[in-house]
């Protein structure tokens, strides 16, 4: 069985990013090499940010997703997003983020896949999250860069 990947919206906007050469070389290399070794989850919700973005990336985005398997938001999933954000562990301007999180949980994914440094790939959000997680009784995914699927740069 392929392992399961949550791609948040942070590494699709990687492909076509020319403000960071080395995330964006990085992130095709790997989209166009290896993403079909594993089996890869978007959500409406990265649809809807995608849908968001302005033309020329807009179009080239959603055909990037279009592929990839997209998981729908249930209720449990946002509520769970709620508990991250009534605890601290999100702030409020980042439900979005939450609920990424909280729907690769809910989906049992391996795997979170994130170029977003600022408040998801850490450490020390990564244990609080699955501190949570374990306590509400949910699984919860490991935090990654898309380098950490790389076999060889």
């Amino acid at each position: 069985m392929k392992i399961s990947l949550y791609l948040e919206t942070s590494v699709i906007g990687a492909y076509l990013d020319n403000g960071d050469a080395f995330r964006r070389d990085l992130t095709i290399r790997w989209w166009e090499h290896e993403l079909d070794e594993y089996r890869s989850f978007s959500s409406t919700l990265v649809r809807r940010e995608l849908e968001r973005v302005a033309e020329p990336h807009r179009s080239s985005y959603l055909r990037l997703v279009a592929p990839i398997e997209e998981l729908d938001i249930p209720e449990e999933a946002a509520i769970l997003a709620e508990g991250y954000i009534d605890r601290g562990i999100f702030h409020r301007r980042f439900t979005a983020d939450a609920l990424h999180f909280a729907l690769a949980s809910f989906y049992k994914l391996d795997y979170f896949v994130t170029w977003n440094f600022g408040h998801i790939a850490n450490v020390r959000k990564q244990a609080r999250l699955k501190l949570f997680n374990t306590a509400a009784g949910f699984f919860s995914p490991t935090i990654i860069t898309p380098e950490f699927l790389v076999h060889s740069i």
